[in-house]
Formats: C-alpha cells, structure tokens, sequence
C-alpha cells in the first residue's frame, strides 16, 4: 500500500519561528514512518520556502536552512496541482501531496494566513481553518464571540488605530471603568511580545503604546489573579477533552520564544480540582473550541479564582507540540502519545476535508 504523502510546513516570518522548529522536529519524529511520506518545508525568518531533503536535527539546531540540498518551494493555489512546486537548476517540478500538517506559530502561522492558502490550494490540512484561526489569534474576536456563546472572559475594552491621537483620554477612561491592575496585550500576537500588566495610569498609558508597537489594535484586559489551568481539546466533528493540568510555577513569564524553557516544566496532570469543577472546565474547553470553530487541535487556558470563579483566557489553535509541552504531556495522560494523536490528526483532516472550501 502506497504511503501517505505528507508536508510539514514550519518556521515562518514570526517571532516565534524558533518555537516551529523545535514543534516540527518533534512532529516529523514522530510521524509513524510505515504510513507516511514525509516532505519537510521550511520558511526562514525573511520569508523564503525552501524544500528540505536533510536530517531532522537541522531543523531542531535551526541549521536546516543553510543545508546545499534545499530547493525553492512554492505552495501552488492552483487545486489542480494540489502541492508545491520545486525549483531546482532552472527546471520546476509538482510535488503532490494528499495532507499538509502546518506546525507554525504566531503571525502568518496561526492567524489565518497560510491556512486560506491551503484552502486555495485544495489540500486537506491539520488543524483549524481561516475563519477559526484568525478568530482565536485576535483576542478582541476571541472576547466577542465568547461573549455571545456565555463564556466568561476577563472583563476587557478594545483600543485601535483610531484611538492613538487621544491615547491619554481612553487611557482614563479605561482604568475608571475597569480598575488596576490591568493586563495590556496586542490583539494579534501569539506569544507574549508586547504584553504588559500597569498598576497605575502611567505604566498603562507605556504599556499601551508598547502594545501598538506589535500590533494595530490593543486589548485591555481586568488582571485575573488565579490558577492557570490547561485543558488540551482534540478532535473534528465530536472534538473531546483532556483532564485539567495546572502550571504551578508563578514567578516567572513563560516565554514561548525560548525554546529551552516549556511552559510544560510545571506542568501538573491532573490538576488538585474537586471532580465536578474538572467537568466544567473540559466541557466549557469543548463549547468554546466549538464556538470558535476549531477543529483537530487546541490548547485552552483558564484562570481559576480562589472563589470558584472560572475565566476562559485564550485558545491556541497551534500550540506547541514539543514533547514536554502541556499539549503533548495532556494527551499522553489521556492515552494518546505523540505518534497515535499526530496520526489521527493526519487521517482526519483527510476524512473531513471539504474539497468546496476552494
């Protein structure tokens, strides 16, 4: 029986391209070699696909793009030829491939961005679609449609472009009506670039304007003081949850950026939670995956106050799939290791591609 072709695509232009690399090592590892053919495709930090035909290693180390074999790779639009299209001595060539898994983070990774041009291109791929994913990166869509499906979020105002020549006047404004300490974060970022908390107006009005600096609309959000609680949400048309994790370590900023830390280093499974209270938070994890319209994969965080009250905080449509990271580490409690749960996502995003999506 003929092997699956498969494209993991990973790096990219965004600042947490080397978190892709050490994901994408991980997942080409891991991907049952007896089943699949696998292609990797890398996009360095300014932008260039390349075609990598050398050991997995040199995409951990970030060495892969220097490697002579690499080949200009260009994902065709055209559904007819549903693949990509190599470059090599002035000859081009189609490489097809029946599914593409994008394990890319941040902008032009999980926003959207590549997933429309997947969609374009008429192969079926691993994870959320265009509409879902630039819903779950932007945190002001995140906020509105939770909002709307009841799911509580910390209490937030939305600045834009718009609002930068009477930045000080909305400044007040929002602390008179949310109160410090307030969590200032760019609305469109993966990771926690430009993300700030102020405890008075003048580190508000600075942590505004550093949030601008990453994105063109800001979110401010009533700090949430709780326990972090990670919920890891797996599936298509019946999507099921994890048990709870909690992240025990409070004294420090986990940076997604570094790949040498995980946010998955104090990670405890099964969160110290009465039964009941784990049951609401999985089966708020799945309504709000649904909500959104996720699909395959996702990583939801909450916040837990001391007085039982449950904030939903954000949801990663691309989380980190490094070994230790919390997405892996929570499916593996729940019986799926790396190999069963990345071949699944392979099989069903094959089984429910919808070829009208082009």
């Amino acid at each position: 029986m003929a092997k699956i072709k498969t494209a993991v695509i990973f790096g990219g232009t965004s600042q947490e391209h080397d978190l892709s690399l050490a994901s994408a090592s991980e997942v080409i590892r891991n991907i049952p070699a007896d089943k699949y053919d696998v292609t990797p495709i890398g996009i360095t930090k300014k932008g260039r696909w390349l075609c990598f035909q050398g050991d997995v290693d040199e995409i951990a180390d970030g060495s892969w793009e220097f490697n002579p074999d690499c080949i200009s790779a260009i994902l065709s639009p055209d559904p007819l030829h549903r693949g990509f299209i190599t470059l090599e001595n002035g000859e081009a060539t189609i490489r097809r491939f029946d599914v593409i898994f994008p394990v890319l983070h941040g902008k032009k990774g999980a926003d959207g961005t590549i997933q429309g041009l997947l969609d374009m291109s008429g192969i079926p791929y691993v994870g959320s679609g265009l509409l879902a994913s630039a819903s779950c990166m932007d945190k002001s869509h995140t906020h509105m449609i939770l909002d709307d499906y009841g799911i509580k979020t910390a209490e937030w105002r939305l600045l834009t472009q718009r609002d930068l020549n009477r930045i000080d006047e909305k400044c007040v404004e929002i602390a008179e009506s949310l109160d410090f300490p307030l969590a200032v974060k760019p609305a469109n970022s993966g990771c926690s670039a430009g993300t700030s908390t102020a405890h008075n107006l003048s580190e508000l009005v600075t942590a505004v304007k550093i949030a601008f600096s990453n994105d063109n609309k800001v979110v401010v959000e009533k700090f949430v003081d709780g326990r972090k609680l990670e919920v890891a949400v797996f599936g298509y048309d019946s999507p099921f949850a994890s048990c709870v994790g909690e992240i025990l370590s409070t004294d420090r900023e986990y940076n997604p950026i570094e790949v040498r830390k995980s946010s998955g280093d104090d990670l405890k499974i099964p969160a110290d939670l009465p039964a009941e209270m784990q049951n609401t938070i999985r089966e708020t994890a799945v309504k709000a995956f649904k909500a959104l319209g996720c699909k395959g994969i996702a990583r939801v965080d909450f916040f837990l106050q001391n007085d039982g009250t449950l904030f939903l905080n954000k949801i990663g449509t691309a989380p980190g799939l490094r070994l230790n990271s919390v997405y892996p580490k929570l499916m593996n409690h729940f019986g799926m290791n790396m190999p069963y749960f990345i071949d699944k996502l392979l099989e069903q995003a094959i089984d429910n591609f919808d070829e009208k999506t082009y």
